[in-house]
């Protein structure tokens, strides 16, 4: 049995929706769910998602999850639920805009709330369903001057857990994928952000700022996450349930 196979155990004919799916975790994890035979519906602000589902045979929703109502437009039949959008913004506390620290909330915490909130229904009234939510190690380790993405990324822990208590005896399981810093625009966005912070060179800031509390030296892939994702959606993962998994290259080790 090939390794793709392997983890397509209940998964083939399954409906998925994945947010931030447009580049980096996000795409990673459709490709690796349309390898198993799920429908996936992919959200994103940018129009880019367009043609990665049209590349993937996906179904591409333009929807910009700072709206107030950021679920209204989009399907409710959904097994598989990937809360993955996220932004960033680097600055000291003092600093910080208040504009900054509450759109991120709104994306990152609140947008799922309302997402789940959409797809639960169907979940339960199926007996099954898997929400995963990429949350970070800065959802269980802080960094200066990420106070929003700290904050954000704590609370989305915080909200998988109820999720999976609420959904225990109704065949859902909720749980976070908790990466380090991955090859992603995300992270390539903030190396200028913490250059400025640190009073680094760009150059530096990859090998002695985010890789520093890394024991592996190296940025995680886009797949390496994408591929625990998707094993999280399985069958046999359906007593795993308001867990987090760390692919962290070693640094919650310390």
């Amino acid at each position: 049995m090939n390794s793709v196979a392997g983890h397509s155990a209940g998964l083939s004919g399954r409906t998925a929706l994945v947010t931030g799916a447009g580049s980096g975790i996000g795409r990673a994890c459709v490709v690796a769910l349309v390898e198993v035979g799920v429908e996936v519906h992919l959200v994103d602000r940018d129009e880019v998602v367009v043609g990665v589902a049209e590349e993937v045979g996906g179904t591409a929703h333009v929807v910009d999850l700072a709206e107030a109502e950021p679920a209204r437009a989009l399907p409710v039949g959904v097994d598989i639920l990937v809360n993955n959008a996220g932004l960033q913004h680097v600055a000291p506390l003092h600093e910080f805009p208040p504009d900054k620290f509450a759109l991120l909330q709104q994306v990152m915490v609140t947008a799922p709330f309302l997402l789940v909130r959409h797809v639960l229904p169907h979940m339960y009234r199926q007996g099954w369903g898997r929400v995963v939510n990429v949350s970070s190690v800065h959802g269980q380790r802080a960094s200066a001057f990420k106070s929003a993405y700290v904050a954000a990324k704590h609370g989305l822990e915080g909200l998988s857990k109820v999720i999976a208590l609420e959904g225990a005896e109704r065949g859902v399981t909720s749980n976070c994928v908790s990466p380090g810093y991955v090859r992603t625009p995300l992270v390539e966005n903030q190396v200028e952000g913490q250059a400025r912070a640190h009073g680094l060179e760009p150059r530096r800031v990859l090998t002695d700022v985010l890789l520093a509390r890394h024991a592996i030296k190296e940025l995680v892939e886009p797949r390496e996450v994408a591929e625990l994702v998707r094993w999280l959606c399985g069958d046999h993962a359906r007593h795993i349930t308001g867990s987090t998994f760390t692919v962290d290259g070693g640094w919650t080790a310390q």
